[in-house]
């Protein structure tokens, strides 16, 4: 470093400031050829050598940390005393987490899979385990990853922090909600093992059929103009997509009724799938796995939806029926939300549903990057509301309930005396 001049003029402090430029950029070319360790030792050799403030104006210089360049000062002075100690020297040339573990995101989308929510309107994912959780279970597989480590690879696979109330499941079914989603994976798990099918079921939301503003955003030339409001009585009608997915396949399919959203709907649409699609692709099987929300048409306290899978699928088509149904709050948690419902609505998103028909032709031409593909049809019927269901009809049903979580999980089986 070159030392200060005394005079003040003009000429001699232009002089003075282009060659302490000249030694900047030879001082930082020279940085830029050393490792980390080699680095922290120059800049704390040149902080010596400009003595009081050195930190500060070599930080200032090379853009190095102030506490990286006293810790490389100390151990300079250290090495002149003989104090060193080069066991605790920082090996130069430390290998990445990426480097150590290449299938590193590989393992961690396996922790996470029965563990992701999904926004069904947007492309937002969450899960509720937390960095320490992943990596202890990491540790458990032989992958030392520290949970600071951790969040970096959840960013980079597209995950975020989230503060939103509404994304945070409730401790009020706390243990029970634990055990389920450990009986689910479990039973996905075993079904899919066995060949047989995994169907996630769901209604997405409502949707008028008209001019209406539609959420998101499209390429175009202008603005579509649409309604200023966006009242039911305006539309022309009102469209309930009933959403099958198939876990193995990952294969979507909607079912589109009108106006109400009922269990016979919903069984209905199971069956007619079965029909079309299932009974084909899963040639010679008669069991079934339906992972469903907790409420709505297929709630987990609605008999009418218990009633409908036994006279639909287990007497109408001869199949065990084994229902999971998601704990209450974790709706989004069911994988069609995320799966297939976040990327219909990113497939129309800004463009208004004029027709049913202009619908159905967004459903359909929803495709991903992983293979996704997806059928429409209509599926419009009187499907009458408020359906009840008496204490003696309910004794007839074959409804065998689980020894985990048994207001979650049941099987509806065929009844031998009904045809």
């Amino acid at each position: 470093m070159p030392r200060p001049n005394k005079c003040q003029c003009k000429h001699c402090q232009k002089a003075v400031a282009g060659q302490e430029n000249e030694i900047h950029a030879e001082m930082n070319w020279l940085l830029s050829q050393l490792n980390t360790a080699q680095r922290r030792w120059y800049a704390g050799i040149e902080s010596n050598r400009l003595g009081k403030d050195g930190d500060r104006k070599v930080a200032r210089i090379t853009g190095l940390g102030e506490i990286t360049i006293r810790k490389g000062r100390e151990e300079v002075v250290d090495y002149s005393a003989g104090r060193l100690d080069k066991s605790h020297r920082r090996r130069p040339g430390r290998r990445t987490i990426k480097e150590r573990y290449p299938d590193i995101e590989l393992v961690l989308e396996g922790l996470l899979a029965d563990d992701i929510a999904g926004d069904p309107m947007s492309s937002q994912q969450w899960t509720r385990r937390s960095s320490r959780q992943l990596s202890r279970e990491l540790e458990e597989k032989g992958y030392r990853v520290n949970y600071h480590s951790i969040c970096g690879i959840l960013k980079r696979m597209g995950f975020s922090m989230r503060v939103n109330a509404k994304k945070r499941a409730s401790t009020l079914h706390a243990p029970s909600r634990d055990a389920q989603f450990q009986y689910i994976a479990a039973q996905k798990k075993a079904f899919l093992a066995a060949n047989l099918p995994v169907i996630s079921v769901d209604t997405k939301k409502k949707e008028l059929i008209g001019n209406f503003k539609v959420n998101g955003r499209s390429w175009c030339k202008e603005p579509i103009e649409v309604s200023d409001y966006s009242y039911p009585s305006m539309a022309s009608s009102i469209a309930v997509p009933y959403g099958i997915y198939d876990l193995a396949a990952n294969n979507g399919y909607v079912y589109v009724g009108n106006l109400v959203d009922t269990p016979e709907f919903a069984a209905t649409a199971i069956r007619r799938w079965w029909a079309e699609i299932g009974s084909r692709v899963y040639s010679g099987k008669s069991e079934v796995l339906i992972l469903a929300d907790g409420g709505g048409s297929n709630g987990t306290r609605s008999r009418a939806w218990k009633k409908q899978v036994q006279t639909q699928l287990g007497d109408g088509l001869g199949l065990s029926v084994t229902v999971c149904h998601y704990p209450p709050r974790c709706s989004k948690y069911n994988p069609i939300e995320r799966r297939l419902f976040a990327q219909i609505s990113a497939n129309w998103a800004g463009k208004p549903l004029l027709t049913l028909e202009v619908m159905l032709a967004f459903i359909r031409g929803t495709k991903t990057e992983t293979g996704l593909s997806v059928e429409a049809c209509l599926l419009e019927g009187p499907y009458k509301k408020g359906e009840r269901v008496s204490e003696r009809e309910m004794a007839q049903l074959t409804v065998q309930p689980h020894a985990i979580c048994p207001a979650w999980n049941y099987t509806i089986t065929p009844r031998a005396n009904v045809g």
